[in-house]
């Protein structure tokens, strides 16, 4: 059974096709700039046929679900015979409020739990309904389903969702903490629970998806307990272009500093922040790390070279707090068995997880400098001599995750 993932963006859709029976990818791609002038990269897998790499008109969500299925099925660039051998599409969801606690087939129910979940997650949660309207319309026999990001961390206790704010907030409007990254969470925590011999129970692990967007998780017997983004992804450790955990009292100053509108400061805070509002050139932590005088490709420190105060204190602040809160989680779990690194830049940081466990040093964490020296293009073990913490590196796969979950559902 094959099964197609998608993730859509506002202006983007990235996709996966997967051979369910092997788990392997068929073919992946990315329509971009959808409703400006178009483009998509469609890249077949194992078959040997070529790449599909050019602009093409994607006025909406409706016409890129119909170039995909085009370029899936078509002679040159094809992975499959036609349309009937999609047995189902998973849709990655970011928000599932308090109705969602697991993925769920999609259906007028559905649909509207999502339209109310626009007012916790409105930079997600329309693009999220783009897409799955437009499958829901080009594939209508075919069965959709919606794993949500903020699922796997439905196990967290009260006393870490509950925000010290009015209770009516809660019982009335659904604002509590969420967290996101379910998937890649979820994934990468029972890949260490493997490592640590397979049994959950016991296990207390932390969790760093560290990306453009990073979020922390503490997993307690393989259900996470705590997790440092809120109601929305802009809580937590400071990131790409999000602050983080700031002052709130920061939005009103702001305001008044800038002369704008609550919505234009949250801009401020949502785009304009991270390790970009410190550096003020880029959000990419490789074009940091490169300004900070280190190597990107083993973490190591150019010598003799002129570097970037601004871009060097991006990444000390974001090491700093990423160090802070796996502290925390470490009191919240009662001890740590395992630090787990992973999204674009835990897996591909040799400098960035080691800043972080050199902060840890004084709880045991030691890591082995010369196997942390590398990117984690399967699974790493960087842990070092006499570390009383295990220390990995593992590459996620949110979408086959959500391929499982949709299989589950439809099988």
């Amino acid at each position: 059974m094959n099964v197609l993932v998608i993730n859509a963006g506002s202006s983007s859709l990235k996709y996966q096709l997967f051979d369910m029976k092997t788990e392997k990818i068929l073919a992946k791609g990315n329509c971009d700039r959808i409703g400006l002038d178009g483009h998509l990269k469609h890249t077949p897998v194992g078959n040997g046929k070529s790449v599909f790499d050019s602009d093409i008109h994607l006025p909406t969500h409706a016409e890129a679900i119909s170039a995909v299925i085009e370029k899936l099925t078509s002679d040159d660039y094809g992975v499959i015979g036609s349309l009937s051998e999609i047995n189902a599409v998973g849709h990655r969801t970011v928000h599932g409020g308090r109705k969602f606690f697991a993925s769920a087939l999609i259906d007028e129910d559905v649909i509207a739990v999502l339209e109310d979940c626009i007012r916790l997650a409105p930079l997600h949660i329309p693009a999220n309904l783009m897409g799955i309207n437009a499958c829901r319309e080009s594939m209508p026999a075919v069965p959709q389903v919606a794993v949500f990001d903020t699922s796997f961390h439905h196990t967290i206790p009260e006393e870490a969702y509950i925000y010290p704010i009015p209770y009516k907030y809660y019982e009335e409007n659904d604002i509590r903490r969420y967290g996101f990254h379910g998937t890649s969470h979820r994934y990468v925590s029972a890949l260490a629970i493997e490592r640590l011999g397979g049994k959950a129970e016991g296990t207390k692990i932390i969790t760093c998806h560290l990306g453009n967007g990073s979020s922390l998780a503490a997993i307690k017997d393989g259900k996470s307990i705590d997790t440092t983004m809120g109601v929305t992804p802009l809580e937590g450790v400071p990131m790409g272009t999000r602050c983080g955990s700031v002052d709130p009292s920061l939005v009103d100053i702001i305001a008044a500093i800038e002369g704008t509108a609550i919505k234009e400061t949250m801009d401020v805070l949502n785009k304009k922040s991270g390790v970009l509002g410190i550096y003020g050139k880029s959000s990419d932590f490789r074009d940091i790390e490169t300004a900070a005088g280190i190597d990107i490709s083993d973490g190591s420190t150019k010598e003799k070279t002129d570097a970037d105060h601004r871009a060097k204190l991006a990444l000390d602040v974001f090491s700093y707090q990423v160090a802070k809160f796996i502290g925390s989680y470490i009191v919240t779990l009662g001890g740590l068995d395992a630090l787990v690194f992973t999204a674009g830049i835990g897996e591909n940081s040799p400098y960035i997880r080691k800043a972080i466990c050199d902060r840890l040093s004084g709880i045991g964490v030691v890591i082995n400098d010369e196997a942390n020296a590398v990117r984690a293009v399967d699974f790493l073990d960087i842990t070092g001599n006499g570390s009383k913490v295990k220390v990995f590196a593992i590459p996620t796969n949110e979408e086959l995750v959500i391929a499982r979950d949709t299989m589950e559902i439809i099988t």
